[in-house]
């Protein structure tokens, strides 16, 4: 009987410590309190934010256009290559925030330039249907292509996004952007076609 009983008695102290424990924690996630922040500590030197995207994409390879295989909507297989015209792929997807501001910029843009330009919207990550329901909501009208099996995500060494490529007629990546509005996206299909 003394054994049941101190061990009771342990099992009320340790419960009672856990309490004790809990309840501080509770407290300081309750008030916000912070613990104080050690002086030694440096995530950056000098502590330049960089914005997603290109930046933060290593360089290309190559200049030239990577051959590759993507999908249309339908999932029938469209080899993506120069035509002969100046390209501007877009490489997004519907629940990258900077990626979703930019869409309508392009869908403008696209409006403004007709056909002179080819516009290709790539998606790595979303559905089909996502992908088409996404950007029409947009105002996008140009080609979209579904990149399922990272082919040119790969090729290319994307590891943030968005990510724009300015192609030349003759296929070769002349210039590649990360998050960009309406007009920078004019004066850089300014400086491709000219």
């Amino acid at each position: 009987m003394a054994a049941t009983g101190r061990f009771r008695l342990i099992i009320a102290a340790v419960a009672i410590i856990i309490s004790g424990v809990g309840a501080v924690v509770w407290s300081r996630a309750v008030s916000g309190d912070e613990p104080a922040a050690d002086d030694e500590v440096r995530l950056d030197v000098p502590g330049e934010y960089v914005e997603p995207g290109s930046p933060t994409n290593p360089p290309l390879d190559s200049d030239s256009f990577p051959a590759v295989t993507l999908r249309t909507a339908t999932g029938e297989p469209v080899a993506l290559a120069a035509d002969g015209r100046p390209m501007v792929v877009n490489i997004w997807y519907s629940t990258c925030p900077p990626c979703a501001r930019e869409l309508a910029d392009f869908a403008a843009v696209h409006d403004d330039l007709g056909d002179a330009v080819r516009f290709v919207g790539v998606n790595p990550r979303d559905a089909a249907d996502v992908m088409v329901r996404f950007a029409a909501d947009r105002g996008v009208t140009y080609e979209l292509l579904r990149d399922p099996e990272y082919a040119l995500t790969d090729a290319l060494g994307i590891v943030a996004f968005p990510v724009t490529l300015f192609v030349d007629a003759e296929g070769r990546v002349v210039a590649q952007s990360g998050a960009i509005s309406g007009s920078e996206l004019r004066e850089r299909i300014a400086e491709l076609a000219g």
